[in-house]
């Protein structure tokens, strides 16, 4: 079953990232790389998506396509990265993720086909 995990940075880990001296921060990415390597089995695609004041927003309205600089919503989580796996089932994709060393949030969606 492959998933997309869409890893979800909050203002306040943004802060606690940002407060890091350069050796924490280093320990912190030196984490993820080796969560991405411990599970490189599972997964088949990985990006980190620059921070969300760089998105064009495109609303489709009315048949008119509303175009805007930024993010689509205006919130205090925005997704600073994927993952796409591809595992037995939900479960594995849980097990995953529970092992996941940085941003708190993560969503676990099934892809299509």
């Amino acid at each position: 079953m492959k998933y997309v995990l869409m890893f979800v940075e909050t203002e306040q880990f943004a802060a606690e990232l940002r407060a890091m001296d350069d050796t924490e921060r280093e320990r912190a990415y030196a984490k993820v790389r080796r969560w991405f390597s411990d599970h490189s089995d599972k997964i088949t695609h990985h990006a980190h998506l620059l921070p969300p004041d760089t998105a064009t927003t495109v609303r489709l309205v009315g048949g008119e396509a509303l175009v805007s600089d930024g993010p689509f919503v205006e919130g205090k989580e925005v997704i600073s990265g994927y993952a796409e796996i591809d595992v037995a089932d939900l479960d594995d994709a849980l097990a995953l993720v529970r092992s996941w060393p940085a941003c708190p949030v993560v969503e676990i969606r099934p892809i299509a086909g």
